[in-house]
């Protein structure tokens, strides 16, 4: 008669998987001023995916809340603002349009960083559930003070903080 032996796990080898329950959301604050959009749509897409922490896994969400602020005041490098086209279909026949990028900063800024940090983030039902973490706002102020948001700098290319 045989007898089932138990398999002996080596610790070098085995992997670690996290659990729903295991992690700690933190939340971000991250000031939009002067800051090129990619760089900021970048950062934050890192975060949100939880590429800044150890227990990182990519078919994971363990990502952290990010709230963006002074989105009216990001900009574009280079000649971007008017050589860059947003372009949309109304869903009509014909309804293809475009607009310059300047003029779509202009009216919906928060909007334009939103798909900026969409397009970084997997096509999945994942990276639908990471991008629910991103909160934008126009102006200095949020609604998000009970969460006591730490302040996220992004280094920009001559060494400046932000």
């Amino acid at each position: 008669m045989k007898t089932l032996m138990a398999k002996k796990i080596d610790s070098r080898t085995a992997d670690y998987k996290i659990g729903d329950k295991e992690y700690k959301r933190n939340w971000f604050v991250i000031d939009a001023a002067g800051v090129p959009l990619g760089r900021l749509a970048s950062t934050v897409a890192s975060v949100l995916k939880g590429k800044t922490k150890p227990e990182y896994t990519p078919n994971v969400d363990v990502g952290d809340f990010v709230i963006v602020v002074n989105s009216d005041k990001v900009v574009l490098t280079g000649n971007k603002a008017n050589a860059k086209l947003r372009t949309y279909h109304t869903g009509y026949m014909g309804g293809l349009k475009q607009q310059k990028y300047s003029h779509f900063l202009e009216e919906n800024s928060d909007k334009a960083i939103q798909k900026a940090v969409k397009g970084m983030l997997p096509k999945n039902s994942l990276g639908r559930q990471m991008i629910k973490k991103l909160k934008v706002f126009k102006g200095a102020e949020h609604n998000h003070e009970a969460q006591k948001p730490q302040p996220l700098a992004i280094k920009l290319y001559n060494d400046k903080a932000n």
